[in-house]
């Protein structure tokens, strides 16, 4: 077996661009410019890694058909050996590499070329069972366990799962049709989900047809998610695109998604459990996200939040053709916070509802939850929006005796449906102001005039996951 072991020269993609790229590949140290069978790809990451190896190195084979579970989880467990010698990267070329699910390892870089095409097995004894999220009590399909993750992983510090978007596709159609006919014994896999994980970056990737929910950081810190495309069947089940939950110093950027559900869903835990467990989702950065979601949200907050969420800053999103732009999902039983909550520049086109919060969403895990538990909304901001062909404004439920406080919604133009709903507004249990919304808003909101809550509080301080810097990273690629 023979590896690569590269660094790079530079740090910095001013440098690099400044002074150009150099790289050492080899263990000999010999560059890869004097060797007429390796060539350079190049990419942008949190970290660079001194190993490197192929797949095929390990057995891969990419004809689609053939079972690559047990080369995936070779090369991953050779490749840990130099998690304190620099890390490692797991090359992955073109072709169509069947596997189903492993895990990934600390320091380290999980690298799809182009026309690399990862395919989620369809052979059920390939995806181990793994238990319930403790925040959540139970499997989200079914009681009991859950079935572990494509690309998984627990208790890591830096990785990189990315590429040249390569594709991750899930085959998810024969999930879906056993989770419609209530055949499944658990809940249905994720495509790439990391646990109690720190300083991750999910990026430049295509994934496809997930057997549920895509993307799920969960109790975990620094994470970067950035450049996916992601696309499933609007009619698929809880296909949802990225869910940040219990999560701290998160950023989602310059992201596609067409989704049969939410196409961002920020979550902190389920009921009771949740609460128990009390991991909130804090210090979240969504920007230039552009969503497709018929049926469900652009961005949803909840409705597991039963930990809590604080401090969402979404901007520069773009909606087409969905149920709602942001939503506020929660319920009774719940207990936790949605709170500190803000949303500028937002173009909608096509929209059942540009504005969602319903305090009777339901759906407990169990008889279980504490009737007691009533969630706290409060400081949710919204400003400088736009929407065309929209049927329905504002639906605002909160809950009585218990109303979502300080709604502040600020220069905001809703274009109506050809047949709009005759009630434009419909609030209840709600409190806040507005200024220079149109269609004029419920009495609820109270109308401050045009200007003068103009910027609805938009911080202007950045959240520490902004400033995280990254470096050019190359691997030598073996031209056979």
């Amino acid at each position: 077996m023979e590896l690569w072991a590269g660094r790079t020269r530079w740090q910095g993609i001013v440098a690099i661009l400044a002074f150009g790229l150099l790289l050492l590949v080899g263990t000999s140290g010999a560059e890869s410019g004097e060797n007429p069978n390796l060539e350079c790809l190049h990419y942008v990451a949190i970290s660079c890694r001194a190993h490197s190896a192929s797949i095929t190195d390990f057995g891969g084979v990419g004809d689609g058909t053939t079972s690559n579970t047990q080369a995936f989880k070779a090369a991953v467990n050779y490749l840990s050996q130099y998690s304190s010698d620099g890390g490692a990267q797991l090359y992955v070329p073109p072709g169509r590499w069947l596997t189903g699910s492993f895990n990934l390892t600390t320091h380290f870089t999980l690298y799809l070329d182009k026309e690399a095409v990862l395919l989620g097995s369809q052979d059920e004894s390939e995806w181990p069972v793994i238990d319930p999220l403790p925040s959540y009590g139970r499997g989200r399909d079914t009681e009991g366990g859950r079935y572990s993750s494509l690309i998984f992983g627990t208790n890591l510090t830096d990785v990189v799962i990315t590429g040249a978007n390569g594709t991750i596709d899930g085959q998810g159609d024969v999930w879906w049709q056993k989770f419609r006919s209530g055949q499944l014994n658990y809940t249905r896999p994720y495509l790439i989900e990391l646990m109690f994980s720190s300083d991750i970056q999910i990026s430049n990737l295509t994934l496809i047809n997930s057997p549920s929910w895509n993307v799920h950081p969960v109790y975990s810190s620094n994470v970067v998610v950035q450049g996916l495309t992601i696309l499933a069947p609007v009619t698929s089940p809880n296909t949802d695109g990225i869910n940040p939950d219990s999560c701290t110093n998160t950023k989602i950027e310059d992201c596609y998604i067409v989704s049969g559900d939410d196409c961002v869903a920020v979550k902190s835990g389920w009921d009771e459990y949740g609460i128990a467990f009390g991991m909130p989702t804090k210090q979240l950065v969504i920007r230039r996200l552009t969503c497709i979601s018929p049926d469900s949200a652009v961005i949803a907050l909840g409705s597991e939040m039963s930990g809590g969420i604080q401090d969402v800053r979404a901007e520069d999103i773009t909606a087409i053709n969905s149920e709602s732009g942001v939503r506020i999902k929660t319920a009774v039983g719940r207990g936790g916070f949605v709170k500190d909550i803000y949303v500028r520049d937002m173009k909608m086109s096509t929209m059942k509802w540009a504005f969602w919060m319903t305090g009777n969403y339901g759906s407990h895990p169990d008889n279980n939850y504490d009737p007691n538990a009533i969630p706290l909304i409060q400081n949710i901001n919204y400003h400088n929006m736009v929407a065309e062909n929209v049927t329905m404004a504002g639906r605002l439920e909160g809950i009585s005796g218990d109303p979502f406080t300080g709604i502040c919604i600020s220069n905001v133009t809703i274009g109506l449906a050809q047949m709009p709903k005759k009630l434009q507004w419909n609030c209840t249990d709600i409190a806040g102001v507005s200024s220079s919304v149109t269609p004029r808003p419920c009495d609820l909101l109270e109308d401050q005039g045009p200007g003068e809550i103009a910027a609805c509080n938009f911080p202007e301080d950045s959240l520490p996951i902004e400033n995280m810097e990254l470096k050019m990273c190359s691997y030598a690629r073996r031209n056979l």
